[in-house]
């Protein structure tokens, strides 16, 4: 009889990880693999939600159940803040997003000599999956698939374009890039189709910056009861129900802070979950976020104020910190190196760090640790459901 052993964990990349250290393909804990590989599935592997699973790239984990989901989101996280000797006070519970939740998307379509194929690339190639479903999508977003595809296979040039896909308030914004609109009659085209599919807004981007040719109303979205500007292309967090989970979190966390600095504010996701207990200043360097959140901010009460600055050339420096009873940041990927640095030479008690890679957060986290800061509170996120991106809201106090 081949012996057999368990898969223990899930690592980075999402394969399985056995006892003896062997990266199986496939595999998630509580399976059993042989010698040559072969997977006996056990109780957490389950049947993957998507026909295209295992083709397209954006998946890597449907046949992983919840219980290993938020234990390799879990894992994910704490691994990488252990790894820089520290332990958090208090772990809260996991959060999942549940399926059909992601609001935004970024697709590709290829114009072919039977029409047209539209969906994400496959992992690792440039080849595009011609989606028929896609069920980490909200349904908003999933009912344009197949519009879409008949408008690129009617329309589009002969290379790849990219479709990006934001829910607004009023409905769908659709960005296409690398889509000329050459001449009337593809024009017209494009507003019969906006208006057909009740777009909120259509733009298209030639290299030079999106340029809006549909937008009944001005498209919004609505971050903590305020209706905000939304421009092409800004950030948003990838679902709502992990928006007001994070949200909810630092509001409480900074609960009884007269004045907070929210750092890298975007369009003010948290400036606005903050200002009922707090004047807040969001501090945000692009300027067509800035202006949004500053546009809002004066309207809704005037709490929330906006500057624009670039923290990563010019990082709030002590004596401008100090002034504050709590920050909150919110960098990109790369983190914050100068602007925390900057922090653990403040007074300043409370830090609240979210964060979209554990790995550059812990070593932000290590600087934090080393001033005098405790990390007491964190929460991991896992709002790309079935990816290995991994995301977290944490509070350090001194």
């Amino acid at each position: 009889m081949t012996d057999l052993e368990p898969i223990i964990r899930l690592a980075a990349k999402g394969d399985g990880v056995t006892v003896s250290g062997r990266h199986i393909a496939g595999g998630v804990t509580g399976d059993m693999v042989d010698e040559a590989g072969a997977i006996t599935p056990g109780p957490h592997h389950i049947a993957p939600a998507c026909r295209h699973f295992g083709v397209c790239g954006g998946c890597l984990l449907q046949h992983a159940d919840d219980t290993v989901l938020a234990g390799f989101v879990e894992g994910r996280v704490v691994n990488a803040v252990r790894g820089q000797g520290l332990e958090p006070a208090e772990l809260l519970p996991v959060h999942l997003s549940p399926p059909a939740t992601r609001r935004r998307a970024g697709l590709h379509g290829l114009r072919t000599a039977k029409g047209a194929v539209l969906g994400y690339r496959e992992g690792g190639s440039h080849r595009v999956v011609d989606l028929a479903e896609c069920p980490v999508l909200h349904p908003a977003l999933t009912a344009l698939i197949a519009p879409l595809r008949r408008f690129v296979a009617a329309h589009g040039p002969k290379g790849i374009v990219g479709i990006d896909l934001t829910l607004a308030d009023q409905g769908v914004e659709a960005c296409f890039t690398h889509f000329p609109l050459e001449g009337l009659g593809p024009t017209e085209a494009a507003l019969d189709f906006a208006q057909e599919q009740s777009l909120a807004r259509l733009s298209f981007d030639q290299g030079y910056g999106p340029e809006t040719v549909w937008e009944p109303e001005p498209a919004t979205v609505t971050l903590s009861g305020v209706p905000v500007s939304l421009p092409p292309g800004a950030f948003l967090q990838a679902t709502h129900d992990a928006e007001h989970v994070m949200a909810a979190d630092a509001a409480g966390w900074l609960a009884g802070a007269r004045v907070v600095a929210d750092l890298f504010a975007g369009l003010g996701t948290f400036a606005f979950a903050l200002r009922e207990e707090s004047k807040v200043l969001a501090v945000e360097a692009e300027r067509a976020a800035h202006l949004a959140c500053k546009a809002a901010g004066a309207m809704s009460g005037g709490r929330v104020l906006a500057l624009h600055r670039d923290l990563f050339r010019s990082p709030l420096q002590p004596e401008e910190l100090n002034r504050f009873d709590g920050i909150l940041l919110d960098p990109p990927r790369a983190g914050a190196r100068a602007q925390i640095a900057e922090i653990a030479a403040s007074t300043v008690s409370r830090v609240v760090y979210v964060s979209c890679n554990p790995s550059s957060w812990a070593r932000d986290a290590a600087v934090l640790a080393a001033s005098g800061y405790r990390l007491t509170k964190l929460r991991p996120v896992g709002q790309f459901r079935w990816s290995t991106h991994v995301e977290l809201v944490s509070l350090f106090e001194r």
